[in-house]
């Protein structure tokens, strides 16, 4: 039996509290989520490792309320989607799409993610958390320095 078929979910607006240990989300059904640790600074570019997990919750100004995108995720039901809020977005290798203003994702490849981030066309701040069945990380987008950083997270933290 081959897998689902899974489909791009527009996302809605879920709560969000910022808090010294993490970020925590509320879902529109009321669950809540919490993505534990200080976001690491990411300038201009990440790029996961293969096969993670990618969500990116961008903030409204206020930082009490944002959109939380899974990029790839082929786990989570349609239906568990349209009822937390939680969008989605399928992407092949090589494509790339704008999920936000000023937030962009793109699969160069070997099962990766690459995000793209400008907090100051977004309109609030970008975050990133990459995860799987043995840890998560969690990143935060910076307006870029000028010097055209990219992270390549295989040589990156814990």
């Amino acid at each position: 039996m081959s897998a689902p078929h899974r489909n791009d979910i527009a996302p809605a607006s879920v709560s969000v509290a910022l808090r010294e240990e993490g970020v925590e989300v509320e879902y529109l059904d009321g669950r809540v989520t919490f993505y534990h640790g200080v976001p690491e600074v990411v300038e201009g570019t990440l790029t996961t490792p293969p096969g993670k997990e990618s969500h990116v919750l961008v903030t409204d100004p206020t930082e009490t309320e944002g959109v939380l995108l899974y990029v790839n995720d082929l786990k989570t039901h349609d239906d568990i989607l349209e009822q937390t809020g939680v969008g989605r977005v399928i992407l092949g290798e090589g494509e790339e799409e704008e999920l936000f203003p000023g937030v962009t994702a793109r699969r160069p490849g070997g099962q990766r993610t690459a995000i793209e981030a400008d907090p100051a066309v977004a309109g609030g701040r970008v975050f990133v958390f990459v995860e799987d069945d043995w840890g998560e990380q969690s990143y935060e987008f910076v307006a870029d320095d000028g010097e055209g950083g990219e992270r390549d997270d295989d040589e990156g933290t814990e």
